[in-house]
């Protein structure tokens, strides 16, 4: 079989890849009349929204956007969606407030990675990451009920050893080549802010908070020392309901103030705060405020480096690498896994952390390195589990990768059924 006919198959989850970033980019986009090309159920899907659609996908994926089959397809994945979205409601499955809120919180940590800072993705879009996140909120809950809906019905879909030998035979012949891989463990660690620095900070902000009160304007001081993508705008965080946008620490404080009433300074995990209340609507609040981020000078820094270099000689000397990630690396999502990053494939590494990890032997722990995140960073030890080099795919090595690619065609396949079972009971209507 051809190789095309492989990758094909992937096209039917453009859906849910692209939804996040189609997302994210309808917020910059105005409001314009433009003609329907499909009806769902009560769902329109419009020109701008396919050509919006067709243009990331072809971005990612390096196609051509005015290739007609390209463009009928990413009309097939975005009715699907629609479709399974009907049919959450039919089934009344919902997803709860507190899940949005962790997937939205989780989303923006990576477009803030991918901007470069919070200020950097700000500028991008005009608005506050508050405000960003309160439009972005509804994308974000349709997500889930697509991919909770997907969820149940594949959740029994299994492959036999049979049916990957079968699948192995029939595209051997076309699978990509397993390129050269890594087996990675880490323990990373975040400098503590310099206690003097944190002080010097803390005084800081009140001594702008007298100013305040004293009859300084509180918008002039934002915009003039506020470390916030919102200082451009005065400090302003435009409405925010209750339990939906702001971090515990920042949501008490603030709803514990009276109209025009300005907090005292209070501690986030983005720096220091004041704020003020500027109008309350029941459980909606509109506040603006002043951030001051602490700063970590060369001592968190020399502090942090030690650390992980003791931590590497206990682990060169006898005690178990993933044992001492446990207890000790502040990545959360690693950490319960032993600092696992599991196998990555050496020419998906990001420059400066495969410069890290390319001379390492098997079993070899790195020197500490810094890891930059966003607008923070961290530092970190990797310690080098397996080395794979390139091979053909073959069902001795590979058999948990073929297997995975077996069961991906087998859900594919089944899913296509669902969806054109879906289209006999639900209204549809394509008028491309």
């Amino acid at each position: 079989m051809k190789r095309t006919r492989w990758w094909g198959r992937v096209l039917g989850t453009w859906g849910l890849t692209v939804l996040v970033l189609s997302g994210a980019n309808r917020l910059l986009a105005q409001t314009t009349v433009d003609r329907i090309v499909a009806v769902v159920d009560k769902e329109i899907i419009t020109e701008s929204d396919l050509d919006q659609q067709l243009n990331l996908v072809a971005l990612q994926n390096r196609l051509d956007p005015k290739e007609p089959e390209l463009r009928k397809q990413v009309l097939e994945s975005m009715v699907a969606d629609r479709l399974i979205l009907a049919q959450a409601i039919l089934d009344s499955i919902t997803v709860t407030e507190d899940e949005v809120t962790r997937v939205l919180d989780q989303q923006f940590q990576n477009f803030v990675r991918q901007a470069g800072s919070e200020q950097r993705l700000e500028q991008v879009y005009g608005k506050p990451i508050a405000l960003l996140k309160r439009e972005y909120r509804p994308v974000v809950r349709k997500q889930l009920l697509i991919q909770r809906v997907r969820q149940q019905r594949e959740a029994s879909i299994q492959v036999a050893r049979r049916e990957v030998e079968e699948f192995f035979e029939a595209y051997k012949d076309s699978l990509p080549k397993v390129p050269e891989e890594v087996e990675l463990s880490q323990i990373f660690v975040v400098p503590k802010p310099d206690t003097a620095l944190e002080k010097q900070t803390r005084e800081k902000l009140n001594a702008i908070r007298d100013s305040i009160l004293a009859g300084g304007d509180f918008a002039d001081f934002a915009r003039r020392y506020s470390q916030d993508g919102s200082a451009a705008g005065g400090g302003d965080l435009g409405w925010a309901k209750r339990g939906l946008v702001f971090v515990p620490e920042f949501e008490a404080a603030v709803f514990a103030l009276k109209e025009k009433e300005i907090s005292p300074v209070i501690k986030t995990e983005f720096g220091y705060h004041i704020i003020q209340l500027l109008e309350r609507r029941g459980e909606s609040v509109h506040a603006r405020h002043i951030l001051l981020r602490v700063q970590k000078g060369p001592v968190s820094d020399s502090a942090a480096v030690e650390f992980l270099r003791s931590l590497r000689e206990r682990a060169m000397h006898g005690e178990s690498f993933a044992d001492l990630a446990r207890k000790y690396s502040e990545d959360e999502n690693t950490k319960a896994a032993g600092g696992d990053l599991g196998r990555v494939a050496v020419d998906q590494l990001e420059p400066d952390f495969a410069s890290v990890v390319k001379n390492l032997k098997k079993s070899e722990i790195s020197e500490p390195h810094k890891v930059t995140l966003g607008s923070s960073y961290g530092y970190q030890i990797v310690i080098m589990k397996d080395q794979v080099p390139p091979h053909d795919v073959n069902l001795a090595q590979d058999y948990r990768r073929v297997e995975q690619m077996a069961l991906f065609v087998k859900r594919q396949r089944e899913y296509a059924q669902w969806i054109d079972e879906m289209k006999k009971n639900i209204y549809v209507d394509i008028r491309l």
